[in-house]
């Protein structure tokens, strides 16, 4: 198969190739560098393949993509440290935003979160950042993922699950995990947690679900 490149080069691959194998193939730099596809203009993970004929750009942290993508990356990497310090937690949603990101989560009966902890979660977070854990997407049909969370007491993500088979339909959802922590989420995500390099938690804020 052959996919096309922005400046309009061709480049034969072997059939079901992924866009780790395309940044490869164009070269060492590039394969090292690499965070991400973007596919027909769709944002997508390194490991999925490509197919026949598609435009593909390579995103890099110079992408301008690249922001958002680590910003999304470190959320997950947030929740998996809160999960590791206060067990129980329930956790809802945890997207990128204009000056940073954000996870909204809800703490243990008892449990009590201040400003006096962030830097506990930090190095929390930093454990899994050192560790560069994989991020590996799994797409399960709607009862497993619903199965899932409800068995371990996730009644967000049911919700949200529950949101996306009324309003659009879908009979499967995506997951990621990165070391202990599964997601619900439709990605992309760069090829693991070590390519994060910065973080900072300034805040915490009361939130209502819905």
């Amino acid at each position: 198969m052959h996919v096309l490149l922005p400046d309009g080069t061709r480049k034969d691959l072997d059939d079901g190739a992924s866009g780790a194998e395309l940044a490869a193939a164009i070269g060492p730099g590039l394969a090292r560098a690499a965070l991400a596809v973007k596919v027909e203009g769709e944002l997508r993970d390194l490991a999925r393949p490509l197919a026949d004929g598609e435009r593909v750009e390579i995103v890099t942290d110079r992408s301008p993509e690249s922001l958002e993508l680590i910003r999304h990356d470190t959320a997950h990497v947030l929740a998996a440290a809160v999960l590791d310090l206060y067990p129980g937690t329930r956790i809802s949603i945890g997207p990128p935003i204009q000056d940073g990101f954000y996870y909204d989560f809800e703490f243990p009966a008892g449990v009590t979160v201040s400003e006096h902890d962030l830097p506990a979660l930090e190095e929390g977070m930093r454990r899994h950042v050192r560790a560069k854990e994989e991020f590996t997407r799994e797409d399960v049909t709607v009862d497993a993922a619903l199965e899932r969370f409800r068995g371990e007491d996730q009644p967000y993500k049911v919700e949200l699950i529950e949101d996306l088979v009324r309003d659009a339909g879908v009979e499967t959802v995506s997951l990621y995990t990165n070391g202990p922590f599964t997601d619900l989420c439709r990605g992309p995500h760069a090829p693991t947690t070590g390519r994060i390099k910065a973080f900072k938690l300034l805040s915490l804020a009361g939130a209502y679900w819905r």
